[in-house]
């Protein structure tokens, strides 16, 4: 993750220093999208009444607007439009330089037999008390999407 130094993550992006530096590096692709990450900060900002959002608000922004491109790229590629998919996958790239270092499988595992002992969780009823588990330690560090498919089927097995 990068380092954002005394700013938070909403703030820096706010005042778009990166957009900037992309400009002076004549990357256009990156400085608008880094351009375009700034509105739904703000959006954010506003409807929780602040004019900052927290770190882990924050990455809950790029999660939403990853997914969204995720989503997409799905579509896209159902309707044979790989120029727009690979866009879309390029914009994720440049989101996702911007999230906490990605948890390994290693470590997803390990929090997912954490949290079934914690719970003790016995089947497949049980997945929401584990995933409020796994969520609290992995927010932002995981496609939380994949690893409720790994609870429920370590649940399920």
């Amino acid at each position: 993750m990068w380092s954002f130094g005394p700013l938070s993550l909403a703030l820096f992006l706010a005042r778009r220093l990166d957009l900037a530096a992309a400009m002076e590096r004549a990357s256009r692709a990156i400085g608008a999208r880094v351009a375009a990450v700034a509105l739904p900060f703000a959006e954010a900002a506003i409807d929780v009444d602040r004019k900052e959002l927290a770190d882990a608000e924050a990455i809950g922004v790029l999660e939403k607007m990853i997914k969204q491109r995720r989503d997409s790229i799905a579509q896209y590629v159902a309707g044979g439009r790989k120029d727009l998919a690979d866009q879309e996958q390029f914009e994720i790239d440049v989101l996702a330089a911007y999230l906490p270092q990605q948890a390994g499988d290693a470590e997803i595992d390990a929090v997912i037999a954490e949290a079934i002992a914690a719970s003790g969780a016995k089947g497949v009823a049980d997945m929401g008390k584990v995933m409020g588990h796994v969520k609290a330690k992995l927010a932002g560090r995981a496609d939380m999407g994949k690893v409720s498919a790994r609870v429920k089927a370590r649940l399920a097995g």
